[in-house]
């Protein structure tokens, strides 16, 4: 009775540490284990859309917001790369672990909504700190660019992955099968990365455009990030902070009532 009574004090009490600890490098080292294709693959992908959009568009577009259009850009493919890579680690594990049947692995210790929704964001953070180093070790080599105000870079880039984290979780709690993940990749989160500024400011787009963008908080984090790297941006970094902490706690927390409750986890 007493082993009873500890277990519940250390699954609603107490952070189980020991758990989340567990749970967090189990998704670090699960990324790791094929980092061919969580780290190299994003690496290669970012320098490729970088080499196109720079022979394609670049000679004739000129400079935007006072910089030429392949360091404009390259900001926002880093940010891009990220955020999808940091929503994929999530959402993965999750909709795998469902359709294979062992999501029961994860929920059966004693383990509290809050402490599944952190060890699972750990490995979103890990995977997208590691993807946008690597891709900006790969642009000083190459563009000599490195980040002017560093600390604001590494904000976004953190506060990016776990926004996308969080919203994999979501995904993946709410998807029961991988067609229903590739819908939501492929038209929601791969348009908000497209269309937030990434290849293009919002200054050059219609004033209803422009509106819809502003709403849109994936516009801030590539916004916050081109600002962290070259010192330009279309908006605010603080006012960037401001919506992306609002709205990583807002997702954070449906994805903690999901666990929580175990919506859609439950046979």
């Amino acid at each position: 009775m007493q082993d009873r009574v500890d277990m519940g004090l250390r699954r609603f009490g107490r952070i189980n540490w020991l758990g989340l600890y567990t749970l967090a490098m189990r998704e670090i080292m699960r990324f790791l284990s094929v980092w061919t294709q969580t780290l190299m693959a994003p690496l290669v992908t970012a320098g490729l859309f970088l080499v196109i959009f720079t022979i394609a568009i670049g000679a004739r577009r000129g400079d935007v917001m006072g910089v030429d259009f392949t360091t404009f850009i390259a900001p926002g493919i880093l940010m891009m790369t990220v955020i999808q890579n940091a929503f994929a680690n999530t959402s993965s594990s999750v909709v795998i672990s469902k359709v294979q049947g062992n999501i029961v692995d994860t929920l059966m210790p004693p383990l509290s909504g809050l402490e599944l929704v952190l060890g699972y964001l750990a490995g979103a953070l890990a995977r997208g700190v590691m993807v946008a180093v690597a891709i900006a070790i790969g642009l000083a080599l190459t563009l000599g660019l490195v980040p002017e105000h560093p600390l604001i870079w590494l904000g976004f880039v953190m506060l990016g992955a776990v926004f996308l984290g969080a919203l994999g979780l979501v995904a993946g709690i709410y998807a029961n099968k991988f067609d229903q993940m590739a819908a939501i990749t492929n038209f929601i989160v791969t348009p908000l990365a497209f269309l937030s500024g990434t290849f293009y400011s919002v200054q050059d787009l219609p004033p209803l455009l422009s509106s819809i963008t502003h709403v849109n908080p994936v516009f801030y984090l590539i916004d916050g990030g081109r600002y962290g790297m070259i010192g330009v941006s279309d908006s605010s970094p603080a006012l960037g902070f401001a919506v992306l902490g609002l709205s990583t706690a807002l997702v954070a927390g449906l994805a903690w009532w999901m666990f929580h409750k175990g919506h859609r986890l439950k046979p």
